[in-house]
């Protein structure tokens, strides 16, 4: 028989399960009386929270339903994927600096996405500040042009445990490693630049731009250098300026493009300034040679050698090694090898706020024509909501 004890919660005695302990009283109903308690399952001991309602448990029982049993593990090349049951289809995509990237398969959105376990988040002070860092700038931005953050976890059930973080995002078809080799026309070139420029756009909007580089603290024209190295690097067919190391770099960039002007130079740390005015004046070629006709679209039609003019001008505009003469992000979106694309509700999008996603559930809710009201089924897959979807909880 399984033993009872008797607590007294105001004026009504509670008689329960030993299992069910720290039980607090939350009010009453018509019906009766409601406390929450803490209990542990009775056929693995993991401990669960109860609050009012039923829950659904581990086999052999109907109850009790743990957070250890939403997850599962996967090793993925030397990589250990613990993750919620509505992922499935965990395939390994890489690794950079900040992490391991996996593909899987949403069950509850019915979507690809991309999975990202940050590497030791906790290892120290500048691992964890990245970690924070990456967080907190996915959730500031929402833009088609960006990689959005659909979901983020950890499978650790106390702060004690704490030391996973997975970073759910959007799977891209395609890297851009790959697009650049492809055989690129006018149209699709031009198209990819100006959706670069629209996500960069955002970022500048949220107050996001590239740190200090050369000790300098640039303006929001840095983004644009590093734009204008994939213009070059699509025409090409292979990197700009394919340095070993910065100072090599440096020394490839103004061998192509010529010694910057002492206006810029006076700007420098004297560091950096000495070694720039110690090395060997270049002038410089001029962006026809180094970006001549054959490098472009092959058909020798007027509209593609005025496309060829346009897009030398755009590239000879961005990559400038002064950033305060360097085209900004606005004058490029409106430069005639991009604008055909200008769409003001892609260039100005407005950032996302903490608010916005319970607004917009709200106000699906709250619909007065019941036809037109948003459905249990789709309020449970909202992005405010689905991170707690379990598919046996909605639908036993």
């Amino acid at each position: 028989m399984v033993p009872y004890y008797s607590v007294t919660l105001g004026d009504t005695v509670f008689t329960v399960p030993t299992r069910y302990t720290e039980l607090v009283g939350r009010g009453a109903g018509a019906q009766g009386m409601v406390c929450d308690s803490w209990g542990h399952c009775v056929h693995c001991a993991d401990p669960v929270y109860r609050a009012s309602g039923p829950r659904r448990g581990c086999a052999g029982d109907s109850v009790v339903r743990t957070r250890h049993h939403l997850y599962y593990s996967v090793t993925l090349g030397d990589t250990v994927f613990t993750v919620p049951t509505r992922y499935t289809e965990l395939v390994g995509r890489g690794a950079g600096a900040q992490g391991i990237v996996c593909a899987a398969y949403d069950t509850v959105t019915q979507q690809n996405v991309a999975i990202k376990k940050l590497s030791r988040p906790f290892q120290n002070v500048t691992h964890a500040k990245r970690a924070y860092r990456e967080f907190k700038l996915m959730k500031l931005v929402n833009h088609k042009n960006i990689i959005g953050l659909l979901n983020a976890f950890t499978p650790q059930r106390s702060l004690e445990e704490f030391q996973d973080v997975y970073l759910v995002m959007e799977l891209m078809d395609a890297n851009l490693c790959q697009v650049i080799q492809m055989d690129l026309d006018h149209e699709r070139m031009s198209y990819l630049l100006y959706q670069m420029l629209c996500g960069i756009k955002h970022l500048h909007l949220a107050g996001i731009i590239h740190r200090v580089i050369l000790g300098m603290g640039y303006t929001e024209n840095v983004d644009i250098w590093s734009v204008g190295c994939i213009m070059g690097e699509m025409i090409r067919g292979g990197v700009l300026f394919p340095g070993t190391d910065h100072i090599d770099q440096w020394n490839k960039i103004i061998e192509q493009l010529g010694t910057p002007s002492a206006a810029f130079m006076a700007r420098l740390q004297p560091t950096v300034r000495n070694y720039v005015e110690n090395r060997p004046r270049y002038a410089g070629y001029s962006f026809e040679r180094l970006f001549p006709d054959i490098l472009f679209p092959s058909d020798s039609n007027e509209h593609n050698r005025l496309k060829a003019s346009q897009a030398r001008d755009l590239l000879s505009r961005m990559l400038v090694i002064d950033p305060e003469r360097r085209i900004s992000v606005d004058d490029a979106l409106v430069h005639p090898y991009i604008n055909v694309w200008y769409d003001e509700g892609e260039v100005n999008a407005v950032s996302a706020t903490p608010t916005s996603q319970p607004r917009d559930l709200l106000s699906r809710m709250l619909v007065i024509d019941p036809e037109r009201r948003i459905s249990v089924d789709d309020a449970l897959v909202h992005p405010y909501i689905n991170v707690w979807y379990d598919e046996e909880r909605c639908h036993p």
